[in-house]
C-alpha cells in the first residue's frame, strides 16, 4: 500500500509477521518512497536504533512509548515532509550534501565524514539557518541514551575542522548556551 498510495507518515513495527519491518523500510527507500517512517519497536539497543535510522527511518521509538510523544513526533515528521522531505540535495553556500549518494562537498572538494558526523551535518543542513539546540542534536543522534561524555562537542569540532578550516568563510556557528547553526554569514545578518 505504501508504494501505490500516498500517506502522511508510516509507523512501522520491526516485528512484523513474514517480512521484518527493517526490510520493509529498506524496500520503501529503495523504491524512492519518501514518506516519513517512524520505527516503533521493543528493540531498544543502540545498534538497533542506529541500524533503523541508517536504513532510512526518520525516527525510532522504543516501546513502551507515550501516545502523546508518538503523536508529537508524527506531527513533526509530517511538517518536515510538507516542507520538502523529498529534497535529496541540501545546500548552504558552497557546502552540498547529497542524501542519495551520501556525498558531501564544499567548493567542489569532496569531504569524507564518519557516520555520526554525516548525520549531524545532515540535521544541521535540514534546519539551516535555524539554531538547533544541543538537546535536540543529542536526541536525534543518540536517541534517549546520549553518551556520558560530551561527544557532541567532539563531533562539532571534527565537523569544523573539515568544513570550515580549509575555507575562508565559516559555516558552522556556535550559539552559546543554546546550540549550533549552519549558515553563511549573510544568512546570519537577516
Amino acid at each position: 500500500m505504501a508504494v501505490t498510495q500516498d500517506f502522511d507518515a508510516i509507523v512501522l513495527d520491526l516485528g512484523l509477521p513474514g517480512l521484518d519491518g527493517s526490510e520493509v523500510c529498506r524496500r520503501l527507500r529503495d523504491a524512492g518512497i519518501a514518506t516519513p517512517v517512524i520505527m516503533l519497536t521493543a528493540r531498544g539497543e543502540i545498534e538497533d536504533r542506529i541500524g533503523g535510522l541508517e536504513l532510512g527511518a526518520d525516527d525510532y521509538l522504543v516501546k513502551p512509548v507515550s501516545l502523546r510523544e508518538l503523536e508529537a513526533r508524527l506531527r513533526a515528521q509530517v511538517r518536515r515532509a510538507q516542507g520538502g522531505l523529498e529534497q535529496t540535495r541540501l545546500q548552504v553556500a558552497d557546502l552540498i550534501l547529497d542524501e542519495r549518494t551520501r556525498s558531501v562537498t564544499r567548493a567542489g572538494q569532496p569531504i569524507q565524514l564518519a557516520r555520526l558526523d554525516y548525520q549531524l551535518l545532515r540535521l544541521l543542513l535540514r534546519e539551516s539557518p535555524a539554531v538547533v539546540s544541543r538537546t535536540r542534536l543529542e536526541t536525534e543522534i543518540w536517541g534517549d541514551t546520549p553518551p556520558e561524555t560530551d561527544s557532541l562537542r567532539s563531533h562539532i569540532h571534527r565537523l569544523r575542522r573539515v568544513l570550515d578550516r580549509p575555507f575562508k568563510q565559516p559555516l558552522l556557528h556556535t550559539v552559546h548556551g543554546v546550540g549550533y547553526r549552519l549558515a553563511a554569514l549573510d544568512e546570519l545578518s537577516e
